[in-house]
């Protein structure tokens, strides 16, 4: 890795030891639990329509943190031992190890060395990893490392903010035009979900019922959930401009 690279990986490791983000994300808050069953609705819809079933995708999650994710996963029927989760943090790392089944592939450390096949993944999920990462080329490093391990026709699953945090320089938004040029071949799909998490979270302390009214309105939502599918031979001969959106 270059000398950039590494100092960027120390440099979000630094990043997250400093936060202080108390019961910000605990799922007992009504703007968590509404945010999470809006996502994972999404996400099963988007899931749904992909050929073949659960019990025979591989997925490799980048960033898994805890693991939360990866047990989602399995509760869809995912098998543990075609999941992989790959984590930077040693304490995420020894708390997702804990938390998942000892079937579950966990690696610590740089994703974009992780001892992963090329072409054997069905899909590869990342959520609000990209957005941590401030340096353009360790992004389209991990980019490059996660389009290499799907096969043809497999798909990396996004879900990450699109506009910056003007309250945290810790983080910048990736935006669809960003997202595009991360995976130039990729046919991408996508939509606009999450209420604005800091409009989100003044909203519920007046009442959980405004969670869903304000996000009934498209520009208050600030994340982008999409689907990124590598060209198959089949993908390449039927694609068509109004695919992508």
């Amino acid at each position: 890795m270059s000398q950039e690279g590494q100092q960027e990986l120390a440099a979000i490791a630094a990043r997250y030891s400093r936060r202080n983000i108390g019961d910000r994300y605990s799922l007992l808050r009504p703007e968590v639990w509404q945010m999470l069953q809006e996502r994972q609705r999404e996400l099963l819809k988007i899931l749904a329509r992909q050929p073949g079933k659960p019990q025979d995708w591989r997925l490799t999650e980048v960033g898994c943190g805890a693991g939360g994710n990866l047990l989602e996963m399995l509760r869809i029927g995912f098998l543990p031992d075609k999941l992989c989760g790959l984590e930077l943090l040693v304490e995420r790392f020894e708390a997702a190890r804990q938390l998942l089944p000892s079937g579950c592939k966990l690696l610590a450390g740089d994703a974009t060395w992780a001892a992963i096949d090329p072409g054997s993944q069905d899909f590869v999920l990342q959520s609000t990893v990209f957005s941590s990462i401030l340096s353009d080329p360790v992004q389209q490093g991990l980019a490059d490392a996660m389009w290499r391990w799907l096969k043809p026709g497999g798909c990396v699953l996004w879900y990450d903010f699109t506009v910056d945090n003007p309250r945290n320089p810790d983080v910048r938004g990736v935006p669809l035009w960003r997202l595009r040029e991360l995976f130039p071949a990729g046919l991408v799909r996508s939509q606009r979900v999450t209420l604005a998490p800091p409009l989100a979270r003044a909203l519920c302390r007046l009442h959980p019922g405004a969670y869903t009214l304000f996000n009934s309105i498209p520009w208050l939502r600030t994340h982008l959930l999409a689907v990124v599918k590598k060209p198959g031979p089949a993908a390449i001969e039927s694609a068509s401009p109004h695919q992508m959106r």
